[in-house]
Order: structure tokens, then sequence, then C-alpha cells
């Protein structure tokens, strides 16, 4: 019976190539996508998913070990993580972490125990000795999003220094000088690095971020309540809060309005990580948004050129600003928005 290997020589292209024409990907040239057809016809091959794994001791799975599946800014990346490794011949075992570090060690124990032959992960925090025995013992492994500072892994993000930048432009354009932001976890990467951004983006304005303008949240809704009750309750109370996620953009929201208070009328609302519903909210949210899609495809691609030999590589993607009214603004007026 003809293996892959086989076709591959007889067509003279790689078994990568021949798993992504297989597999019906759209990098394949029509000339190299011709001659792995006609080899498949010539050999007879039918692939075999149970043999192959025997044979080669790979099962062609893909682990991914993301924070929270409620959050839809991750629910967007699984999906496209789950496509672009179909597209190259891989399945996906999905593992949520629910934000809890515990459980998704729990995740990374039982995907390595199917014996999967990579993964993906966006840690939680930064110190699982779970994942660094991982590394240590040869495991093909990107970090998603977030990573874990002192590991030799290839680290898929977005950077969005530039984009909270041309927000807090943006907002001291329209007057607003006292700016909160709801921070998440200081144990994550993304969580430590967003407020550093947005400190650095009001020191150019000669702006200050007080302790009192901090709020320590956890990237879940509740919160993004939580911490915007503080902030009005405070004796001056910010003019804008930032969160620095979706959903505790949405605790935020709800804290406002529990108030009977008006955005942008009474306090000013962005949040880091657009998603689709934010179009929806009355007024529509400004965002940083940041190009999931192409970070979960980007993801898969490096992982797959480590299971398969090649030296994946990290990529680093811009976010950018998406203005609405939800600070005060015509968006139509603005050079970075969207509507």
């Amino acid at each position: 019976m003809a293996s892959i290997k086989d076709v591959a020589a007889e067509a003279g292209v790689s078994v990568a190539t021949v798993s992504r024409v297989l597999n019906d990907h759209p990098s394949v040239s029509a000339e190299a996508r011709a001659r792995v057809l006609a080899a498949v016809q010539s050999l007879g091959y039918r692939p075999n998913a149970v043999a192959r794994s025997l044979r080669t001791d790979q099962t062609h799975t893909l682990g991914l070990v993301i924070s929270d599946v409620m959050n839809p800014y991750f629910t967007e990346l699984a999906r496209s993580v789950e496509e672009e490794a179909r597209a190259l011949g891989y399945s996906v075992i999905i593992g949520n972490a629910d934000e809890r570090p515990e459980l998704q060690d729990h995740h990374v124990r039982n995907l390595l125990d199917r014996r999967i032959d990579g993964l993906l992960v966006s840690p939680t925090d930064g110190g699982s000795p779970l994942m660094l025995d991982a590394v240590r013992a040869g495991t093909p492994m990107v970090f998603v999003d977030r990573w874990i500072p002192g590991l030799d892994v290839p680290v898929v993000r977005a950077d969005g220094r530039t984009a909270v930048q041309d927000l807090v432009a943006h907002l001291h354009g329209l007057g607003h000088r006292r700016l909160a932001i709801i921070a998440g976890p200081a144990a994550t990467t993304t969580g430590r690095e967003r407020v550093e951004a947005f400190r650095e983006a009001l020191a150019a304005y000669g702006l200050e971020l007080p302790d009192a303008y901090i709020g320590q949240g956890d990237f879940q809704a509740e919160s993004g309540r939580r911490v915007t009750e503080g902030f009005l309750d405070l004796p001056e109370p910010p003019e804008v809060v930032f969160a620095a996620d979706n959903l505790m953009a949405l605790g935020a929201l709800d804290a406002v309005r529990a108030r009977g208070l008006r955005i942008p009328d009474d306090i000013a609302l962005a949040a880091f990580d657009d998603i689709r519903w934010f179009v929806h909210t009355d007024p529509p949210i400004t965002a940083v948004a940041q190009p999931t899609g192409e970070l979960g495809r980007a993801a898969v691609r490096a992982l797959v050129d480590r299971i398969e030999g090649r030296p994946g590589q990290s990529v680093t993607l811009p976010a950018r600003l998406v203005v609405r009214r939800s600070c005060g603004a015509n968006p139509t007026s603005v050079q970075r928005s969207t509507s």
C-alpha cells in the first residue's frame, strides 16, 4: 500500500505539500497540486489516519489551551486555529483554562497524555512548572496572545502599544484628562503590558496614572463591574474608563448603567479587544482591535513548522484603534476609525 511519502517522492514535493493538497489548502501552487493529485491517482493512495499514527508515531492532532472559552476573543481565536489546522491536515483538541492556572495545567497534562503532536497555549500565568518540563522534553509548543518570559518558545501575538497611544491621543483630543484603566491580572504578560502602554501614552501628554485610577481585574466581566463601581465612588471619578479586555468592558458598562449614568455624556468607555457585539451596544464602544484570525492562523503555521522539523518563528502583528461613539466622538471624523 502506498504511503504519503511515496506520493511525495512520486510528485517531487515534500510530505507537507502532499498534506496541504489532500486538505485543500490554498497555499499550494496549481502546478504542485496537479503533480500531487496525479501521484495519488497513479499510486492508488488512500489516507489512513490510524495506520499513519502507528507508523510515524504522530497523531496529526494539536492541543489548544485557551484562557477563557466564554471570552469572544478566544472563541474567535480557537475557530481560526481549528480552520488552519484542518487545512494543514491536523485536528485540534481544545481545553478551556477559565483563567485558572491549575485548570490550565490539567488540560496540558491530559493533552500530552493523548500524544498530541504539538501544543498551542495562551498561559494564564507565568509560573507553570509543567509547561517548563514539556518544553525541556522537546514538546513542540507555541504561545499565542500571552507568553511565559524566559522560555524558548515562539510567541504569536499582537502589539497593542501603538493602538493604545492612538486611543490616548483620541481621548486627549476630546478634552479628557482623567483616564482610568481596569487592568488584567499582573501574572499575565498582557495584563502587565497593557497597563504599561497606557501609562506611557498618558505620560506623553503630561498626564499621570494615579493608583486610584488603576483597578485590578481578572479579564472577566464581574471584575470590570466591581472596579468601575469603585471608580464611580471616588471623590473625583475618572472621565474615561479603559477596560483591558472586552469582558471587563461589559462589566463596566453594566456598572455605569446601574447608576443611571449615560455613556459618553457622564463617563466615557473604551476597551482592549474589539468584538462584534461592540457595534450593537448603545453607544457602540471604541476599542483596540487585534487581528484575531490572523493570529490563530499564524500560530498554527508556526507550530506545524516545529512539528515538521522547521524552525518556528515568533510573529508580532499590529493592533489598531477602532473609534466609535462611546468616548464622545463622531467616528466619521476620525482617521483611524471604523464603525
